[in-house]
């Protein structure tokens, strides 16, 4: 049978609906959260920004209440980078990426050794064994910000820290302490990886499953083994594979103006066959003369300009031309951003 041929609005719209960017959700931040396959955090309010773009009424402290109540978490994981994931997937995230990123480690010249840090986290376990302690407090066993050490003891990054109030992610526990007992195997994290992807970014290609795993194809596709797929094709004839029964809005679909956080995962190069970031506009957005990167505001779908915060107000600079009536538009939605970060 012909595999059906999806066009890049297809895969556009099949995007924002399933990162909650059609329309704003009544989901519980957890639900939010795993829906949209976690929220990289390395700055901690992109995670406030992304569930303000997604939910309906949200409001901060939710978020925070829900980091202090431990219904979501915060760690290092995919691609070696800051997320929030809920913390009923956390040890399948944890588990699946977990030897790859210490095989990464070992590749490192000068730490293809596994003893020295094995011992290493063994001490830092015992140092946060009386519970969590900031960087400053583990002294040397923190240097460089607990480094690579964390792949071989699973951290979380705990309140008050990598929060709106307090945003430097600092303050580090135990993850079987904050979170409880692993619950998963890596062939279960493998595949958790796979089905969260496809149902946050999906439909796509094993390459970029891989990319925003940080983990090989061969691997994903171990994942994926015993998952019952959708199969389809883009435009040059590429394969894609999609959970069955996921959201494929049509192509027309309306999308409203959207602003999305720094460093929001949709922006990067896994998701690029859905053309939410045009290429054009891709060295705007990352730049080596600005690794903080910008903040970006959608309009039908796709970023038409970039946004930064200045002494409490929500700066423009756009990169487009627009319509009038979208530009009203993006004039709202600025104005109900400020209003947030007020």
């Amino acid at each position: 049978m012909t595999e059906r041929v999806l066009t890049g609005r297809h895969l556009n719209r099949a995007l924002l609906a399933r990162q909650l960017l059609l329309e704003r959700s009544g989901m519980s931040i957890p639900a939010a959260v795993e829906q949209v396959g976690g929220l990289q955090t390395q700055y901690a309010p992109s995670g406030y920004v992304g569930l303000w773009t997604r939910l309906a009424d949200f409001q901060r402290e939710v978020l925070t209440d829900a980091l202090e109540q431990r219904t979501v978490v915060q760690a290092t994981l995919m691609r070696t980078t800051i997320h929030v994931v809920s913390a009923g997937e956390f040890w399948r995230y944890a588990m699946g990426v977990r030897r790859a990123r210490r095989e990464w480690a070992l590749r490192i010249p000068g730490r293809n050794d596994e003893g020295g840090p094995v011992e290493a986290a063994n001490r830092l376990r015992d140092a946060l064994a009386a519970g969590p302690r900031t960087v400053k407090e583990l002294g040397e066993l923190g240097a460089g910000f607990v480094g690579n050490l964390g792949l071989w003891v699973d951290l979380v990054r705990v309140p008050p820290s990598g929060t709106w109030e307090r945003r430097r992610a600092d303050r580090l526990a135990l993850a079987e302490d904050w979170v409880g007992p692993p619950d998963a195997s890596e062939d279960e994290g493998l595949e958790h990886l796979v089905r969260a992807y496809l149902r946050a970014f999906g439909p796509a290609a094993w390459r970029d499953i891989a990319s925003w795993a940080g983990i090989s194809v061969t691997e994903m596709k171990r994942g994926g083994k015993d998952l019952a797929l959708a199969r389809y094709r883009d435009e040059d004839g590429r394969g894609l594979i999609d959970l069955e029964d996921a959201p494929l809005p049509e192509p027309d679909t309306p999308a409203p103006v959207r602003f999305l956080p720094h460093w929001d995962a949709n922006l990067l190069v896994h998701a690029r066959r859905t053309g939410l970031l045009p290429e054009q506009h891709r060295p705007r957005v990352f730049s080596i003369r600005n690794p903080f990167s910008v903040g970006t505001y959608l309009v039908d779908g796709t970023v038409a300009g970039g946004w930064s915060l200045r002494e409490g107000r929500i700066e423009l600079d756009p990169f487009e031309t627009l319509a009038a009536k979208d530009q009203r538009a993006v004039e709202r939605e600025r104005e109900a951003l400020e209003a947030f970060h007020a």
